[in-house]
């Protein structure tokens, strides 16, 4: 079965927020940013979170005891539909974008971007994985204007 077009891709989403933190995008912004990176019909749940229920999270599922960005959950990856949590440490997202110097928008949007890909199965542990998923957030991200989070090269 092929993928449908980007007009035809259903989004259900749903927005938790566990987090005190300021700054959030939009219900608005998180569906273009998903839309954007879908290319199968799709329900996520986007969580945000503070950082003891980051850091229990990366802890109980990933085995590394601090909280991270984000963390992706898929549940259902078929020929059709992706189905999946996307938790993002609220935070945490704050601080890097305060130290690299990125709008905390554009790193949201960015954050956004890399689980939906990882939600299609997309990976970054070999080299030649990396590149491919930085290059399609790259070109995913300046659909909306925000700059390559990679710098001007990719990832090698």
């Amino acid at each position: 079965m092929t993928s449908p077009d980007k007009a035809s891709v259903r989004l259900h989403l749903t927005m938790q927020n566990a987090s005190r933190s300021t700054g959030r995008p939009t219900m608005a912004k998180l569906r273009r940013w998903l839309r954007a990176a879908l290319t199968r019909h799709a329900t996520i749940t986007v969580r945000f979170v503070d950082r003891p229920e980051g850091q229990r999270l990366n802890h109980t599922y990933r085995h590394k005891d601090y909280p991270t960005n984000v963390l992706t959950f898929p549940y259902h990856f078929d020929s059709t539909d992706v189905v999946g949590d996307l938790v993002l440490c609220a935070p945490v997202v704050r601080e890097e974008a305060r130290r690299q110097h990125k709008a905390l928008e554009h790193h949201y949007a960015h954050l956004i971007v890399h689980g939906a890909l990882h939600l299609q199965g997309y990976d970054h542990e070999e080299e030649s994985e990396a590149n491919i998923m930085e290059h399609r957030e790259s070109e995913i991200l300046a659909c909306f204007a925000i700059p390559n989070p990679y710098g001007e090269t990719l990832h090698g």
